[in-house]
């Protein structure tokens, strides 16, 4: 333990071995059981199901959810799932894959920014808070678009400071980085990916008084090289799809911003306890870090400083001004209040424990509560998400945090509070989500019922979504769904082309029930009885998860031997 603790806090020490202790701590952290749980409804599923799509037709400029256009997002991340699927197969880790290595590179920008700005001590503290805040772990086991925008934002403001600080024209291809770094964010979510990197830049430049610095950092060469790797996909959808330009700049970017339409309208402060629960545990040290910062900065002595600040507070208020929110939204942020953090605590490392002796009394109280509640709640809850075993082994995890925080409380040993935090953020960061996700998933998944689908339908078949869309089945089932009624998500493709016999209304589908077509239909336990009224063949049910029910409208095929029944 003494040397574990000698090594967190020296001021000095190898890069290399810090970077292989990086790597050797979070890789697990990240990838270990990456596949073990079904993909999670609906931003999983769908992308997954995208690149899918994509490989089936060779098609890799039109986006295609369910087999119509889909241009919500562009097609970088696409692109990069359909990369993984042809290296390790269709697989849920080949979907996760890009993700995690995305979180990874993120918490080893985030240490090498830190060296760069503050040394080996700060630099450590922070890439070891940001690997192990609870919420960061559980988004770069997701298949989701969010970390991959992260790492790139972190990857442009690296580039941006090392240019910025080492200054002279030998030090444009830091700049040229930056611009591609931005280009690639554009690919990947749209136009935030140079709006976002574009203000922190120019606010920190006036607030420190550095003008000079614009013409150094050859806007115009930098433009024209985002447009040359952005405009070539741009352009090949437009010219593909005639509405591209309308919908993904007007409705996806500007509208999602502006208005509520995309039903994710939540109230201004929404992200306050989202970045609370999301960067638990050390969110509760954020305040006194942002607090110490301040002043710092006032004093004239907080450079570094200043630039996370704004960092942080330009996404924080730009995601909180929108009219759509959603809790991933804000993981840019995370690596500039890590690095705040890890500032903080480092400090107060010299200063000695009295400094945070509150906030770090309230948290073991917190962590013990915590214990109590993760360990209770499979016993009270009707419908549990976590098991009991995963419920005891967070609950252990806490409830020896509590224990080791205090223990080092009472020593007035911040460098073992922090160790001992550290450690218990990474048993549970390690533990929990496999168990989390895994619950929650299976509880939502219908894989289950995808994969009969997938072994029973034939060619000419019908699958179809009755009154709702789930998102994973086309991914695994392989195949196209039909649906009754029109889903949000595809509502713009059900408009473009043909697609007769896919998208049909009551009517419609009880005509088709009742035809001599083999139809699949995944439906609602309570939709049954209206199905029975109207329909007159009946359903036989081929598997049930949950309140979600697998039927078909054809009896069993005889098995071989078997005599036929008579007409």
């Amino acid at each position: 333990m003494n040397h574990i603790v000698e090594y967190l806090v020296r001021t000095a020490g190898s890069r290399r071995i810090d970077c292989l202790v990086l790597l050797a701590l979070f890789a697990p952290a990240l990838f270990l059981h990456l596949g073990r749980s079904p993909l999670l409804v609906p931003d999983e599923a769908r992308y997954a199901e995208i690149p899918r799509e994509m490989l089936e037709s060779g098609d890799f400029i039109t986006p295609r959810l369910n087999y119509v256009v889909y241009f919500d997002k562009p097609a970088l991340y696409y692109w990069l799932n359909a990369l993984s699927f042809t290296v390790f197969g269709e697989t849920e880790f080949s979907a996760r894959l890009f993700s995690a290595l995305a979180g990874l590179g993120t918490i080893l920008l985030t240490w090498r920014l830190g060296w760069a700005l503050y040394g080996r001590r700060v630099a450590l503290f922070s890439a070891l808070i940001l690997g192990t805040s609870v919420g960061f772990v559980v988004q770069a086991r997701l298949n989701t678009i969010d970390m991959t925008l992260t790492f790139l934002m972190t990857a442009t403001l690296c580039a941006f400071v090392a240019a910025a600080r080492r200054g002279g024209d030998g030090k444009a291809g830091y700049y040229y980085l930056a611009y591609a770094c931005t280009a690639l964010m554009v690919l990947a979510k749209g136009l935030i990916g140079i709006v976002l990197p574009g203000v922190i830049m120019l606010i920190c430049v006036a607030l420190y008084g550095r003008w000079r610095l614009i013409p150094r950092m050859r806007p115009v060469r930098g433009l024209l090289l985002i447009l040359l790797l952005c405009a070539p996909w741009f352009i090949l959808v437009s010219v593909r799809n005639p509405g591209f330009v309308r919908y993904f700049f007007v409705h996806e970017q500007f509208q999602r911003f502006l208005s509520t339409h995309h039903q994710h309208s939540e109230p201004f402060w929404y992200f306050i306890p989202i970045l609370a629960g999301l960067m638990f545990p050390w969110s509760w040290f954020l305040p006194v870090s942002l607090l110490r910062s301040a002043r710092r900065i006032g004093r004239g002595a907080g450079l570094p400083d200043l630039f996370f600040f704004v960092w942080a507070a330009v996404i924080f208020v730009f995601f909180s001004s929108s009219g759509s929110k959603l809790a991933s939204y804000i993981l840019p942020m995370f690596p500039a209040a890590a690095l705040l953090t890890g500032r903080m605590l480092s400090s107060a490392m010299d200063d000695g424990i009295s400094s945070l002796r509150r906030q770090a009394l309230c948290l073991a109280a917190l962590l013990y509560a915590g214990a109590v509640g993760i360990l209770i709640y499979p016993l009270v809850a009707r419908h549990p998400n976590l098991s009991a075993v995963g419920c005891a082994t967070i609950g252990i995890a806490l409830a020896c945090g509590g224990m080791l925080a205090a223990r080092a409380i009472r020593r007035a040993d911040i460098a073992r509070y922090f160790l001992g935090l550290v450690v218990t953020s990474y048993a549970w960061c390690v533990a929990g989500p496999p168990f989390v996700l895994e619950g929650w998933e299976h509880s939502k998944s219908l894989k289950e019922l995808a994969t009969i689908v997938r072994a029973e339908a034939r060619p000419g078949d019908t699958v179809l979504s009755f009154d709702f869309y789930a998102q994973d089945i086309p991914f695994y089932a392989r195949r196209r769904v039909a649906s009754v009624d029109v889903p949000r998500e595809l509502e713009y493709g059900s408009a473009q082309g043909d697609q007769t016999g896919w998208f049909m209304d009551y009517g419609q589908f009880y005509a088709l029930w009742d035809s001599r077509g083999t139809l699949f239909v995944i439906i609602h336990e309570d939709d049954m009885p209206t199905l029975a009224t109207h329909a007159r063949t009946p359903a036989r049910v081929l598997g049930k998860k949950g309140h979600i029910i697998l039927i078909t409208n054809r009896p069993a095929r005889p098995r071989s031997g078997a005599m036929p029944a008579p007409d």
